[in-house]
């Protein structure tokens, strides 16, 4: 037992925590059961208030509680133990309403002693594994492990068996404004056109005008870079303010050049600077990148 404590906890390895969380997965996939610690009153074990995840699609649970009924609870849920005998859940919580729908007096538990800290981050990292979320959650589990827990993408990719690409590009999507997010949230928009409308002003008007003509991925990115060209003209014919005829003229052979926006900020009589490229796409960010280290 004692055994047990040392390896756990988040300050001796996120993979530590997760052990519990991916065992849960590979058991799902038809392998032995965890043993349970014991059976517990249904009565006796409550939901994490915490919990970051809220909604629980009806019709999964229906289909959980018909399993339930059938073969009972194959995993157990992960618990810890609190005052008066009762348990709150770490891990678990759609089995724990689904085996009430299903009229389960007992479910199966394993105890776990989390403290509050390690209870948040487990729920997110059980969310996060879970194949149901949409990208806007999975986002925001991952924006919260890096917030709350500090740790970074490089950790999260190892620990969860995600690459880098795939976390910063979900990550992104949070830029948009909120209700393009709710669009994805309901399966309006892919995850492939709300990408394409991160670099968009107007991303809320095209996400509606997308959602409305049935556009697809390449027909949004190509609505997003006709939606740029007018301000572009705009920029060249009138001059931005405190930048001279030379300065704009760089800037448009230099967009011409890399096809992409380019701004530069100098200021009249220095000699320093900076030039800011505007890039619509993972691709145009490859291509920089593959400019700036070229011998």
């Amino acid at each position: 037992m004692a055994d047990k404590k040392k390896t756990r906890g988040l300050g001796r390895g996120l993979s530590a925590l997760m052990a519990d969380v991916n065992e849960d997965r590979i058991n799902q996939s038809g392998e032995s059961p965890r043993r349970a610690d014991m059976l517990v009153p249904i009565e006796r074990i409550h939901p994490n208030p915490d919990q970051p995840r809220r909604d629980f699609t009806q019709d999964q649970l229906d289909d959980l509680a018909n399993s339930i009924r059938e073969k009972g609870v194959i995993q157990p849920l992960i618990v810890r133990e609190q005052a008066g005998g009762t348990f709150e859940i770490v891990a678990g919580e759609r089995r724990w309403r689904a085996s009430q729908m299903a009229q389960l007096h007992e479910v199966p538990v394993i105890v776990r002693e989390y403290d509050d800290s390690e209870v948040l981050e487990i729920a997110i990292i059980e969310n996060i594994q879970r194949a149901d979320l949409n990208p806007v959650e999975e986002a925001m589990g991952y924006r919260q492990l890096m917030e709350k827990f500090g740790h970074t993408q490089e950790r999260l990719s190892e620990a969860l068996g995600k690459s880098r690409s795939h976390i910063a590009n979900l990550m992104r999507l949070l830029q948009l404004p909120d209700d393009v997010q709710e669009m994805l949230k309901k399966g309006d928009l892919s995850a492939g056109h709300a990408r394409a409308l991160i670099t968009s002003d107007k991303a809320s008007d095209l996400a509606r005008k997308i959602i409305k003509g049935g556009l697809s991925v390449r027909q949004t990115e190509a609505l997003v870079k006709k939606s740029h060209e007018p301000t572009t003209r705009k920029t060249s014919k009138s001059r931005p303010s405190g930048k001279d005829a030379d300065t704009v003229a760089l800037e448009g052979d230099l967009s011409a050049n890399l096809g992409m926006k380019v701004s530069v900020e100098h200021k009249s009589g220095g000699e320093s600077g900076q030039v800011t490229i505007r890039y619509e796409s993972l691709d145009q960010l490859d291509e920089i990148c593959r400019i700036l280290s070229a011998s």
